[in-house]
């Protein structure tokens, strides 16, 4: 039996899922694209998850495709063609996703990192989006890349391939925060416990609407968010919540 490269563990409502093949640089192979989309619907589906954390073992995040397993193969039959189905699943995840890097991300590992709604990454981490280097367009993780990245940014580093430090990385919107390799772990808490104190219900719907394309008139914007905003504002969990901020205790899904 193939030993798993992709983990799962769960603890106080938080999923970690881990990268776990480091001797080849944690790189999407057939085998951890397929336990990683499979541990992701695993996470997602659990009703007692609140946060879902994608870290790694070893020195590299994430560092793309597996090109040994891309040589010869036919378009048919690229892996490329799953990726868009696992970087799907975590931007359209109704539970917020975490990515905590501590190592370089290279191609598709990117594309992971700016799928998720959060990154937090240590200082001494890299990027690079090294397609065009080997001759190929970084066209699948531009999807959820380049929501995230100011313009200029985007067109220099597609097209230099060139590595940038965490710092650029989160000064172009790639990432959240880039703090010393001491302090992730801290880091990645802080976000964690915030985002366990919102409403399970109020989060996903939240993420919807940020991923929502909004209407051109402003009209229209204003009547769908008034929709959406009295639905809350009348469901369970803000009755809840209005209940608990009288009562000054925390909401029930706190606990």
């Amino acid at each position: 039996m193939t030993d798993e490269l992709v983990h799962l563990d769960v603890a106080a409502g938080v999923a970690t899922i881990t990268l776990d093949s480091p001797a080849n640089r944690n790189a999407l192979s057939a085998q951890v694209r397929r336990e990683l989309l499979a541990h992701l619907d695993t996470a997602i589906a659990d009703g007692g998850v609140r946060v879902i954390v994608l870290t790694h073992t070893g020195r590299v995040f994430c560092s793309g495709m597996d090109l040994k397993e891309s040589r010869g193969a036919g378009a048919q039959n690229q892996g490329i063609n799953e990726f868009p189905a696992i970087l799907e699943r975590i931007w359209a995840s109704p539970t917020p996703v975490l990515a905590r890097v501590t190592g370089p991300a290279r191609a598709g590992g990117v594309g992971l990192v700016a799928a998720c709604d959060i990154a937090v990454a240590a200082q001494n981490a890299t990027f690079a989006f090294s397609e065009v280097r080997i001759g190929v367009v970084p066209a699948v993780i531009s999807v959820t890349v380049l929501p995230r990245l100011l313009p200029r940014a985007a067109h220099e580093l597609f097209l230099t391939g060139e590595t940038f430090d965490a710092t650029r990385a989160a000064q172009i919107g790639l990432i959240n925060t880039a703090v010393p390799a001491a302090a992730l772990d801290a880091e990645v808490h802080r976000y964690t416990e915030a985002l366990r104190m919102g409403a399970p219900g109020a989060l996903a719907a939240t993420k919807e609407m940020l991923r929502h394309e909004r209407p051109a008139a402003l009209t229209d914007q204003l009547a769908e968010m008034q929709e959406l905003s009295a639905r809350f504002f009348a469901g369970e969990e803000g009755q809840e919540g209005m209940r608990a901020f009288a009562e000054k205790r925390a909401p029930s899904w706190v606990h």
